[in-house]
């Protein structure tokens, strides 16, 4: 698979890459280790360089499992875990809640965080949210001191605003930004990719495919332990409207032999060459289908074509609910 750069520090990723939540259960139930070890082989297998994972994760349990499939393949892979969520107000919610920045958590994450990946340095490293109490110079910098004690490399932010983006970067460079980005959801061409643009940040779209909605697999309502049930796009109505963008999109994909999820992640790896989608799936079939994206060129009128399939103005609801949206564009 074709490398993209991200950043100008020496970060260096496949196309694709791979976002490792999933396996711990968040739309359905967590997979067994073995399974999630099939996956993530197969993934190196296919050329997949860079894993998406996070403290909050399963509740710590992600990166563990992540590190140890991964484990035979150190050296040859990147792997990027976040923290920023206050881990009590989040079991308490049950849901990824409050924020924690402190400097002082920072480096006490930092550390746990190569324990349970067993790894010796952090490849890259996310503030998951923008602490809102915590002054983004002082969260720059923490993470600074921790490259320069060789336990992190590279430097990462979520769902950042430009605003602080660029505060950020003027005191430790910023290598990636990761923020939602999909056919249905394209807040980040307003201001986010322009400034990344600008000072030569990478950019990492999460739930590429729409929490799996845009690969057509989505049909009825989430249950009670699938996470997509707080957000409004995925209920009643909203839904109803929006599952008739998927089968406009699927229809399109018929005619030129691909799938809905393979042209949603085509579209995504033309907007820009520093620009690398992470989709997560369980299953090996899902992973080989959304890998054999980074193949696809696409003219310009197929772009337009997907464009039009999916417009956003035509998608209902919100990416969030009040909750999620306050945590986002700080």
């Amino acid at each position: 698979m074709q490398s993209r750069k991200l950043g100008t520090q020496g970060l260096e990723v496949s196309a694709i890459g791979f976002g490792c939540m999933g396996l711990s259960g968040v739309y359905q139930p967590a997979v067994e280790e073995a399974q999630a070890a099939a996956v993530l082989h197969r993934a190196v297998e296919l050329g997949v360089t860079f894993f998406d994972t996070a403290e909050i994760y399963g509740m710590q349990t992600n990166e563990v499992l992540v590190g140890k499939g991964l484990r035979p393949f150190l050296g040859r892979v990147v792997i990027a875990t976040k923290f920023g969520f206050d881990l009590e107000e989040a079991r308490k919610a049950g849901r990824p809640a409050g924020t924690n920045s402190r400097p002082e958590n920072i480096k006490a994450v930092a550390e746990a965080s190569l324990k349970r990946l067993g790894v010796e340095v952090i490849d890259l490293f996310y503030q998951h949210r923008v602490d809102p109490n915590v002054p983004i110079e002082d969260v720059a910098g923490a993470v600074g001191d921790l490259v320069k004690a060789g336990k992190v490399k590279y430097f990462g932010l979520s769902e950042a605003s430009a605003q602080t983006i660029r505060k950020a970067h003027a005191v430790q460079p910023v290598s990636a930004v990761q923020s939602e980005y999909s056919l249905w959801s394209r807040d980040p061409e307003k201001e986010i990719l322009p400034t990344c643009r600008e000072l030569g940040i990478g950019f990492v779209p999460y739930s590429p495919l729409g929490r799996g909605f845009l690969a057509g697999g989505f049909k009825g309502q989430p249950n009670d332990a699938d996470f997509r049930r707080f957000m409004p796009r995925f209920q009643g109505e909203a839904l109803r409207k929006n599952l008739g963008l998927v089968e406009t999109l699927t229809a399109l994909a018929s005619e030129k032999g691909r799938t809905p999820a393979q042209l949603a992640l085509a579209w995504l790896l033309s907007r820009s060459d520093h620009i690398a989608p992470i989709p997560g799936t369980t299953k090996v079939a899902r992973l080989e289908e959304n890998v054999a994206a980074a193949d696809i060129a696409l003219s310009a009128n197929e772009l337009a074509a997907i464009e039009a399939a999916v417009p956003e103005t035509a998608v209902e609801g919100a990416r969030y609910d009040e909750r999620g949206l306050a945590m986002v564009n700080l």
